[in-house]
């Protein structure tokens, strides 16, 4: 643990919406409960123990009287006192420390929080902002094809809705230059230029004068994405140029 220039109180919580009225943290190193801090400077891993009567959460710097209590969250929180160094030092090293619990840090959970509120304002103001061609071109990555189907207010709303449940992702959406070419390859399909057979193992030409297999998907593989980085390549540059002449005409 880092050396602090003061010490003060700390409070912990559980790491999930519904708390348990109480919930006992495992305090001592078991098959069952492994608690196993990996000591970077020495290269192994050591043992760690809450006991009130020492000096050090390791049981290799602690003598052979450790009493050993139990720690416990109650509604979900454990109020640490400045003066139990032991314990806040025990907590630190704990392998649940980040998974089952966390210290509330005021500081930094207002920061995340602006964060998040200014991620959601910009994602908002981005999509208030798209074209119908924009709107219909991540609706087609978001969606899928029933994009097609819907009206402009209904894209709209859907973009917005999805730009304030998931901002980050959204704006991740709107600056990838590939999601225009998932886009158009997902209209080749959707206007019958291309067609999926075999339960989408396999993509074939849907043209008047060419019914021809275009590619297998490989196993395991998400098929549009298999489509689109072919379209990318040095022998899908010209089928994709040849398709896209399709969907002007």
């Amino acid at each position: 643990m880092k050396k602090q220039e003061k010490y003060v109180d700390k409070t912990y919580r559980l790491l999930r919406d519904a708390a348990p009225l109480s919930f006992m943290l495992p305090v001592r190193n078991s098959r069952r409960s492994p608690l196993l801090h990996f000591d970077e400077d020495k290269g192994i891993n050591r043992p760690l123990r809450y006991a009130v009567n020492q000096k050090s959460p390791f049981e290799d710097e602690q003598d052979g009287n450790a009493i050993v209590e139990p720690v416990v969250f109650e509604d979900g929180f454990l109020q640490v006192s400045r003066t139990n160094q032991v314990l806040q030092e025990f907590l630190h090293y704990h392998p649940l420390n980040g998974k089952r619990f966390a210290e509330i840090n005021e500081e930094k959970d207002a920061s995340e929080i602006v964060e998040a509120l200014n991620a959601e304002v910009d994602a908002l103001v981005e999509a208030r902002k798209l074209t119908i061609e924009q709107l219909e071109t991540i609706a087609r990555v978001v969606i899928g094809a029933g994009a097609s189907s819907m009206t402009t207010s209904e894209l709209r709303r859907d973009m917005l809705i999805f730009a304030k449940n998931a901002p980050k992702d959204f704006l991740s959406i709107i600056s990838d230059p590939a999601v225009k070419l998932q886009s158009t390859v997902q209209k080749f399909f959707d206007d019958r230029l291309l067609s999926f057979r075999n339960q989408k193992k396999e993509v074939y030409f849907n043209l008047p004068g060419n019914k021809k297999r275009l590619m297998s998907i490989p196993y395991g593989e998400e098929p549009m994405y298999v489509v689109t980085s072919y379209m990318q390549s040095d022998e899908g540059v010209d089928i994709l140029e040849y398709l896209e002449k399709q969907l002007e005409e």
